[in-house]
């Protein structure tokens, strides 16, 4: 059966716990979790909101953060934006998606608040209840929904923006039978349950946490333990009260974890994780080790893309996990295509293809993208790698240009254009430089305006202004030319190698 949020909420039991914070608030029941999202869904119709009209969401990690995307996404759309972002984000992001409405914590401040005024963009306000993630909306005004209701499993549940290689990052559409059947594929690979509690420490504004902590976690009756974020500081402390099952972050995170595992002993000899996984970056091998060694758990890495609805392949929970791999398929088919189609056998490097009832149908207005994107049925990643003859698949490198600092994706072009906007800067090209722990640090080449003279913080500072954190470049390199290739394209592969730069 094609499934959809309101259904997978279906099978918790009344009683057990589905959301939990890191507070002494009482839990929020599925019971409650499933009358939270009947009344939403019934408040937004009334507000003239229904299927298909999509939501932005912007509030801080915690369990209102997943409450909201369970409830919302049981009649509307969501789109869940990063807090961080500064108004000009804003305004791109609310303006591309053609918002309906702004969903923001009550009492927080925010540049989307002055953004959606300036669009007309109704704000609704989240105002929190007693127990973890309860919540009502305040503010709108009366109308009637087209397609009042429960969304249906084609109804689009989720829209995220993908970072590529143009300057305008491209609307992925997740339909609700998308985002169930990865729900299911992760349940599954995990081998999750009732008495499971997954700790979320992953951002709530990326598929990484919504799909592998929250929706994988309630298909399986189990809980979520919202945190707001990560923090290596707290980690421990949490493992220790909140007794949780499992965990999923990005290795950066595991590697933090890793500093600060030998003064926290005590903690992790009385622990009771099942395993931890990883996802979104490529985990080291040596980490992998070092982590299974200190937590006496297997360490599942896992491979995902937002057009995927997150999980592609992993490594398996029982039976052999190889480092430096990202594991079997795990959910729709995978395989290697070369340039002109053909699938290719264990072995051959080419492109990673996939195809499946996880996968989105396309990027939205983009014919030229998903012109690209498909080949016969099959969705191009933009990764490079290759099968062994065990089936488990090893990424080679990205065929694309974008930086992946420690998840978080960095469309170049659109460093590019705020570098450039600069008064002194007469061209600026960013690039990714290797780093150890983050994967891929944001690096900038500029060429000054001649006579006109500026200074690396300036150029960060005045970056700052435009540009969440961690698209600031981290290292500027004054040149006075920018390498071209033979058609006179800038060289942006490979310029941090060129340049001797390693993070």
């Amino acid at each position: 059966m094609t499934e959809t949020i309101a259904r997978l909420l279906a099978g918790g039991a009344p009683a057990a716990a589905a959301l939990r914070g890191t507070n002494d608030r009482p839990r929020l029941t599925y019971g409650a979790l499933r009358d939270l999202c009947t009344r939403t869904v019934a408040a937004l119709n009334g507000l003239g909101i229904g299927r298909g009209d999509r939501v932005a969401i912007v509030l801080p990690n915690g369990p209102e953060m997943a409450a909201a995307f369970l409830a919302i996404g049981s009649g509307a759309t969501t789109a869940p934006l990063n807090p961080a972002y500064r108004a000009e984000e804003f305004t791109f992001y609310l303006t591309d998606l053609r918002a309906k409405a702004l969903v923001v914590l009550h009492g927080m401040a925010s540049d989307a608040r002055e953004v959606a005024a300036r669009l007309s963009i109704p704000v609704l306000d989240l105002v929190p209840g007693e127990a973890a993630g309860d919540f009502t909306l305040q503010g709108g005004e009366a109308g009637n929904a087209a397609k009042p209701g429960l969304a249906w499993p084609e109804d689009e549940a989720l829209v995220l923006h993908t970072s590529g290689t143009t300057a305008r990052p491209k609307i992925v559409p997740l339909s609700q039978a998308n985002i169930c059947a990865s729900a299911r594929h992760i349940a599954r690979t995990l081998d999750l349950a009732p008495d499971d509690a997954c700790l979320n420490i992953m951002p709530l504004f990326h598929i990484h946490g919504l799909m592998a902590a929250v929706l994988a976690s309630v298909a399986s009756g189990g809980a979520v333990v919202c945190t707001q974020g990560f923090d290596a500081l707290r980690f421990f402390r949490w493992l220790d009260e909140e007794r949780p099952t499992w965990t999923t972050a990005v290795p950066t995170m595991h590697q933090a974890i890793l500093g600060r595992a030998e003064r926290n002993a005590d903690i992790i000899a009385r622990a009771r994780l099942r395993f931890l996984r990883s996802s979104s970056a490529s985990l080291p091998g040596p980490v992998m080790l070092q982590l299974e060694q200190v937590f006496a758990a297997p360490v599942v890495e896992s491979y995902g893309m937002t057009e995927a609805s997150h999980q592609m392949c992993s490594n398996p929970l029982a039976g052999p996990r190889k480092p430096g791999s990202v594991g079997m398929p795990a959910g729709p088919d995978v395989a290697v295509m070369d340039d002109d189609g053909a699938l290719l056998p264990p072995g051959a490097v080419g492109e990673v293809v996939i195809r499946g009832p996880n996968v989105t149908a396309g990027y939205e207005a983009n014919p030229e993208a998903n012109a690209k994107a498909f080949t016969n049925g099959w969705f191009r990643t933009g990764d490079q790698g290759a099968f062994d003859a065990d089936g488990f698949l090893t990424l080679t490198g990205r065929l694309k240009e974008i930086i992946s600092r420690g998840g978080e994706k960095v469309s170049p072009l659109e460093v590019d254009g705020v570098l450039s906007g600069h008064p002194a800067v007469a061209q600026a090209l960013c690039f990714g430089i290797p780093h150890t722990k983050l994967g891929e640090e944001v690096g900038a080449a500029v060429v000054l305006r001649d006579g006109m003279a500026c200074t690396e913080r300036e150029l960060r500072d005045f970056a700052a202004l435009h540009l969440a954190d961690f698209k600031v470049p981290r290292k500027v390199v004054f040149l006075d030319e920018i390498p071209k290739g033979a058609t006179g394209k800038l060289m942006r592969i490979g310029l941090a190698e060129k340049l001797g730069l390693s993070g």
